[in-house]
């Protein structure tokens, strides 16, 4: 396999997997949590990495993934407070955890290869020269793998609680009425979201782990009312997003992650204008249309008056 080819596998397999859990991040408004997860598991990679002394073990991970869930239960502890809103939850937690990692980073790892920009921007160009070898055999980039694994885990998630999670997302009273617990759901939620953004880390980095969990399922929530069409538009937008991003990128000889992230702004504003169901045109000339509607009303009350 080329390079590029490389490449853009492993920005499609990255997109798709941090997409699918981003579909219900967006329907239950709590995108802003994705955005202090995919900073605030920086500190269990750290952690972990102080316990193990090896950048390699898969214990960051776990350590990363319930450093995710502690955040979202800090934010909503705050919350429960009723003296803080969710944003201000957020603005407390995230910066609170994050910079404690980054202090972790450069107290006690400076000799070490945990580099912050790496975590926040990412390098997709980089992906190819990481391989995974098994038997003597080439399988081709370890990220990959990795995120596969993860896809995979993302797909059977959504799969096995898609009644669950649809439920929960539009009626919490209800769902726990019918007997499903909307916390646990929640957390499993996050759970996935947190695992994703660690493995997604040593490829896009977390800045791009946000623009995928939100930009294409955004986009495919205002071209569709039906979660099942909407999942379906999500995994398109953040294959084309990618595909397009990685060729725009080697074409102007700039950063993938960057370009990619560009794209995905790019196409979910212009869905943000022009979708038939819910763009900004759409709403615009709706709008008109009731205008129209009501002087016609107020024409016809005045003429019945006189």
């Amino acid at each position: 396999m080329s390079m590029i080819f490389e490449i853009t596998l492993v920005a499609v397999v990255v997109a798709v997997a941090c997409a699918l859990p981003g579909v219900f991040l967006v329907l239950r408004g709590t995108t802003m949590v994705s955005d202090a997860i995919t900073h605030t598991v920086l500190l269990g990679i750290v952690l972990a990495f102080f316990i193990t002394q090896d950048l390699n073990s898969p214990l960051l991970m776990i350590g990363a993934t319930l450093v995710g869930v502690a955040t979202v239960w800090a934010i909503e502890a705050l919350q429960q407070t009723k003296l803080l809103s969710n944003d201000a939850a957020i603005g407390i937690i995230f910066p609170l955890f994050f910079s404690i990692a980054i202090i972790l980073i450069t107290r006690y790892a400076g000799n070490v290869h945990l580099d912050v920009d790496a975590v926040l921007m990412g390098e997709l160009a980089f992906s190819p020269f990481r391989r995974l070898m098994f038997l003597g055999m080439d399988l081709g980039p370890r990220a990959l793998w990795t995120m596969l694994i993860i896809l995979f885990i993302n797909c059977l998630f959504i799969f096995l609680f898609y009644k669950e999670l649809k439920i929960t997302t539009f009626d919490a009273g209800f769902a726990a009425a019918l007997g499903f617990s909307p916390v646990l759901v929640h957390y499993g939620l996050m759970t996935i979201v947190s695992l994703t953004a660690v493995g997604a880390y040593d490829s896009v980095g977390s800045i791009l782990v946000v623009g995928f969990m939100v930009g294409p399922p955004l986009a495919a929530y205002l071209m569709t009312n039906k979660l099942h069409v909407m999942i379906a538009l999500t995994v398109l937008m953040a294959l084309v997003n990618s595909v397009i991003g990685v060729q725009l990128a080697f074409m102007l000889d700039t950063t993938i992650a960057g370009m990619i992230a560009v794209v995905t702004g790019v196409t979910t504003l212009t869905v943000f204008v022009f979708s038939p169901k819910k763009g900004l045109i759409k709403a615009f000339l709706n709008r008109r249309k009731e205008q129209k509607k009501m002087d016609q009303r107020l024409k016809t009350i005045e003429q019945a008056g006189r």
